[in-house]
This record gives C-alpha cells, structure tokens and sequence, in this order.
C-alpha cells in the first residue's frame, strides 16, 4: 500500500490540518476586510462586485490550482520562488478558494446587521472606524460561520491540492489526495478508512467552532 498507518498516517493528517488551516487563515484575513468593505460601503458598481462575489463560491479548485500551477511553474512570472509541488503552492491554491466564500459571507452578515444599532452607534457620535467595529462584533457569529465554511470548503478539496501539490509521497501528500490514490490502485478499504479519518478531523474541527460560536451568541 502506499500509505500506511501510525507515523504516515499522523503526518498525512496533520498536512492535511495545516494546509487546511492556512488556507482558511490567509482567505478569511482578505475575506473579512473585504467583504466588510463592500457590505458597508456605498460606491458605484457594489451591485456587480456582490454579483460575481457570489458566483466564485464555485469557482472550480482545478482552475485555482491551474492558475497558481502557471504563476509558479519553471516558466511562469514567479518560477524562480520553486515553490511549486510544495504544501505552500498548495495553501496559495487552496487560499482562492476561500477569499470569495468568506468575502459573501461576510457581506450578508455586516448587512444583516440590526440597522437600529447603526443608527445608534452614529447617534452617539462615533466614527465611521468605530461604527464599523461595531458592527463586526455584531456581526461576530456570522464571521466565525464564513470561517467555518472556508476551512469546510478546502479540508475536502482535491483538485488544486493535486495539481500545484503533486501528491508526493511524505511531502505533500494529504488525506484527499491519498483517498484519490488508493481508490485507483483499487486499495478501497484503506481509502474508506482514510475518508472515514477526514471526517473525524473535520468534525473535531466544526465542534470547536461551533462551540466557540455558541459561546459568542451567549
């Protein structure tokens, strides 16, 4: 078999977690600004940035690891970095997948937000800076759910991950990418058990989120 239990296994796992993890980190970092910015802000054409912000929550990750494969390739702008077939080609991709889902997110729930509290908060005399933070922690939960949509979306992604990634072996191979390889050699019970370890770290992950997000509604 290619991939085995105990070492191999924790390390594909935990590969799996950080690429994972960053991905999620560096959108939502862009994500939320942005979709803040656009949210809150009144400025000609929001309408079609909102537009073809929601149209990227399918934006198909072989695309995002073809774009990322051609700017970081022997003959692409940034060839010279060498970072392609490493986990951190693998973030970059998997980074364009999050941004638009955390940018929506983010947008729906800034607007969402009680109007009466931002009439008070301005009545009050704050600022457009403070009237903004006002409304991203009233808005808290549903920025955590942007986040937990994000990481939802690439914990699972195997096309991008594949392609800027190269599946190498102790590398950057993850849990996607190993269940790929094992269901083509016809090795099925070990792919079962290795979808099977996906959704427990997946679980364990939206639990602690979710925890942490009823928390905040408290």
């Amino acid at each position: 078999m290619v991939t085995t239990t105990g070492l191999e296994l924790l390390d594909v796992t935990l590969l799996s977690l950080y690429v994972s993890g960053m991905a999620t980190i560096l959108g939502s970092a862009v994500g939320i600004p942005l979709g803040a910015l656009i949210g809150l802000k009144e400025f000609g054409g929001k309408g079609a940035i909102k537009t073809i912000t929601y149209t990227l929550y399918g934006f198909p990750p072989v695309l995002s690891g073809l774009f990322v494969y051609f700017l970081f390739s022997r003959s692409g702008p940034f060839g010279d970095f060498g970072i392609l077939f490493t986990p951190t080609a693998m973030i970059i991709a998997e980074t364009f997948l999050v941004i638009p889902l955390v940018t929506g997110i983010t947008i729906t729930s800034v607007v969402e937000v009680d109007k009466n509290i931002k009439e008070t908060v301005r009545a009050m005399g704050a600022s457009s800076r403070q009237s903004t933070l006002t409304v991203m922690r009233e808005a808290w939960v549903g920025l955590l759910m942007a986040c937990m949509v994000g990481f939802g979306r690439v914990i699972a992604e195997v096309g991008a991950a594949y392609l800027v990634g190269g599946n190498i072996d102790g590398k950057t191979r993850v849990l996607t990418t190993a269940i790929m390889l094992e269901t083509r050699m016809g090795n099925f019970e070990w792919a079962m058990a290795l979808g099977a370890v996906l959704l427990a770290v997946a679980l364990c992950v939206f639990l602690f989120l979710r925890l942490l997000q009823e928390r905040e509604m408290l």
